[in-house]
Formats: structure tokens, sequence, C-alpha cells
């Protein structure tokens, strides 16, 4: 064998685990970059948007699984859909949204008219499925030591009440999560409270005061930044904050009017404000759709056609999946 030839030999052998690295470095990053944030409405009936879905479960591609406001349709804390649950987010104390009440089973209702058979008072929804999973809430304002006195009282740890105030974060298994205002009432129903002090308040007409409702920002993993409104009417803080500080990608926005923005409200924060890649819409208050279709002249009608984003229907029980950069790549 000539010099030349071992010369070609020895170059071939030697670039060959380079090539190897590098086609491995590829398939490596790949994932990566596929990762997606998974998110999973728990309403009331199976692939619809019913008038009382508020409940949202968000996975991150590490596995740490996020619930977003229980309210009504959550079937307690035996719910079979919810799987685990590491975490909890209340946005405020109206109860459906912390869930004064909630099925009895999953779709044990009609769109029109929810079970909202079962009390969960004076305890919350939120509170007893964070006892049974052993899950954090976490929550801002002066919400934090009414969840703590509710875990301590149903034989969790009070310290799994996490507080999250405006301008400050909590990174909890590699989801950050911070706390902006939401323009909305906060307050507590006196049935929490119970007793005297309970039948006092409510003869009174007064409730608890837990300081500002909330919005949330969230940080995947995967670079992801989602904006959770909560109740929330028009604010500065949606161009000054949730845009231009935290760059929100991904908002799931209110729109059932009366109580919060209405559709065009909402289209005026998401189009001229916020500005995401894509919205989850909330909040309806109202049978959104039927057959899985949203319903013509409808509020969640009128603010997909406002709305200059892809607007996507949070059908319960269909997962939807967005990438890093706030697109929905399956399951819308």
């Amino acid at each position: 064998m000539t010099r030349r030839v071992l010369d070609r030999v020895r170059r071939a052998v030697l670039r060959t685990p380079l090539l190897a690295l590098g086609a491995a470095a590829v398939a490596l990053a790949a994932p990566a970059l596929a990762q997606t944030v998974k998110v999973t409405p728990l309403g009331g009936v199976d692939g619809e948007f019913c008038p009382q879905d508020r409940a949202l479960v968000f996975e991150d591609p590490n596995g740490m699984r996020l619930l977003y406001d229980p309210g009504r349709t959550v079937a307690g804390a035996a719910d079979p859909r919810l799987g685990k649950i590491d975490i909890v987010l209340v946005s405020h104390m109206h109860g459906d949204h912390v869930g004064n009440a909630h099925a009895k089973a999953p779709n044990s209702g009609t769109c029109d008219k929810p079970d909202t058979s079962v009390s969960a008072m004076p305890h919350s929804s939120a509170a007893l499925i964070a006892v049974a999973k052993k899950a954090k809430i976490v929550t801002g304002s002066e919400m934090p030591p009414f969840f703590a006195a509710k875990l301590k009282a149903n034989g969790g740890n009070p310290a799994d009440s996490v507080l999250t105030r405006f301008g400050g974060s909590v990174t909890i298994g590699g989801v950050r999560i911070a706390t902006v205002p939401a323009m909305h009432s906060n307050g507590v129903d006196p049935e929490y409270f119970g007793g005297e002090l309970g039948r006092a308040m409510k003869e009174a007409g007064l409730a608890g005061d837990v300081g500002l409702a909330t919005g949330y920002l969230l940080r995947f993993s995967n670079g992801l930044v989602a904006y959770l409104s909560g109740d929330t009417g028009i604010m500065a803080d949606h161009d000054l904050v949730v845009r231009k500080h935290y760059g929100a990608m991904l908002a799931v926005m209110n729109i059932g009017d009366g109580f919060t923005t209405g559709p065009a409200e909402a289209a005026y924060v998401i189009n001229d404000l916020v500005k995401p890649a894509s919205v989850i819409a909330s909040h309806a208050n109202e049978v959104a759709t039927s057959g899985g279709k949203v319903r013509a002249g409808s509020k969640t009608d009128s603010f997909m056609k406002a709305v200059k984003a892809p607007v996507h229907i949070p059908l319960s029980g269909r997962t939807m999946e967005f990438d890093g950069t706030g697109k929905c790549t399956a399951g819308c």
C-alpha cells in the first residue's frame, strides 16, 4: 500500500468520529427545539367550551404540571383527568376560579346546565386538590396566609402556600412564576370563615379582603412565556409589564363581558397591548361551542373575528401544544 493510500485511510478514520459526533449533536439538539408546553382544558363537557370553564393544566417539557384556576368544572381532587399536579395557581377568590363547588364527576352536567352539586366550602377545591396532590399553591397579594390556613386545616403543609408578589417571581421545578395585577375584585365569601364571624359578615353583606386579584406570567423551560389574565379589565400593565418586560408569547384571555373584559375590549388588549403570537380564549360565560365548533354570533365568535393573532378554543380534554415562540404545533 502506497504512502498516499495510507494517508487517505488515516484521514477517513479521523473524520469518521467527527462526523458521528456532529450527527449526534444535531440529533440531541432536535428534540430540545421540538419540546412543547402542553395545555389541557378541564371543562364541564368533553370537546366543548362551556360557561363555567376556567381550569387549564399546563405541562412543562420537564414534566412539571400546573393547574390554573380549578373552578367548578374540576370534579374535586379525585378527578381522574388531573393526574400529577405539582402547582396550583389561583388568580382570585371568586368561586368560579378557586372552586366553591364542583361537579360530582367529569361530564356529569351539560354545557348549558353545569353540575355544581358538590360543595367545597369552607375549604375550596384549590386547597383540597393541593393537599391531595401534595402540591404547592402559588398566589400573590394577601392570599397566601388564607391558603396556608386551609392547607393546615386539611392535613397539608402550610409552607406549601407560596407567595409571589408583583414585581417578583419564584421558580419551582424549572418554571418561573410571576404575578401581575388584574383589574378585578377579590372578595372572600364569608362562608370560608364560618362561625359567628362568617354569619355577621354575611348578614352585613361584607366579604373578606385579600388584596388585588392577580394574573400570572409563566416562563417554561422551552422558553415559552405565557400570560394568564385571570379576570381583568384593560390595564396599561398589559403593554408596559406583560409585553415589554416579560415578553408574553401566549395569552390566556378572559372575554366574558359584564364581570371582565368583553370581546371587543379583550381584542384590544391582545391586538394593541400584549401582542402575543397566540391566544387561548377563556371565561366566555356562554355556551361557546356546539359539537366542538364555535357558535356563530357568540361572544367567542366575535372575539375570534376581532383578534389578529391565532385564537385557540379550549375544548375540554383536548390537549394543545405550544413551542417556545408561542406557536401551536398540535391539538389546535
